[in-house]
């Protein structure tokens, strides 16, 4: 798989700026940092579960897998002396598959700021450049930021029959 996004700095709607890039191996540490600026709140929205720490055997074993298995798109900013990863969307690819599964976290001081629909956006148009058919997100029923925007974004959403608790989002990549 050959994954293409051309770095990219975006304003949001209240005026701050936001550096756009793949993430890779080298983003590790910033992900861990990240994951500890999240509430638990958003860890639950996020994971579907209480998630206290994070599995970094997990987290090294996904961006290794980049791009041959998927890829991810962060949005940073800079700090004095590092960046800091304030959104985060990721696509994994199942093997022999057309089809991607999305996830995606936004830092809570930048909801509502425009930030997860660029992210869903740049995640969306990455993956058609890379021919992918069909993109698929596991949403809480209670995450209903993420649920407006998905709709918003042209995804269809239904019930996830075997969990009562999550919506299914489906976005058919070659109409949307």
């Amino acid at each position: 798989m050959t994954v293409e996004l051309k770095e990219f700095d975006a304003l949001l709607r209240d005026g701050r700026s936001v550096h756009v890039r793949l993430a890779g191996p080298a983003d590790e540490a910033a992900y861990l940092r990240a994951f500890d600026q999240l509430d638990s709140n958003a860890r639950y929205m996020r994971f579907m579960r209480v998630v206290r720490s994070p599995n970094r055997e997990a987290l090294r074993k996904v961006l290794a897998s980049f791009p041959a298995n998927g890829f991810a798109i962060v949005a940073t900013v800079a700090l004095e002396d590092s960046l800091e990863i304030v959104g985060s969307a990721l696509c994994m690819i199942a093997k022999g598959s057309r089809s991607c599964e999305f996830a995606m976290t936004v830092a809570a001081g930048y909801g509502r700021a425009g930030l997860g629909r660029l992210l869903l956006s740049t995640l969306i148009d990455v993956a058609k450049r890379d021919e992918l058919e069909e993109m698929t997100g596991y949403v809480l029923a209670a995450n209903q930021p993420m649920l407006r925007l998905a709709k918003r974004m042209g995804f269809d959403v239904s019930p996830d029959p075997d969990d009562a608790a999550a919506r299914i989002c489906r976005l058919n990549l070659g109409r949307s």
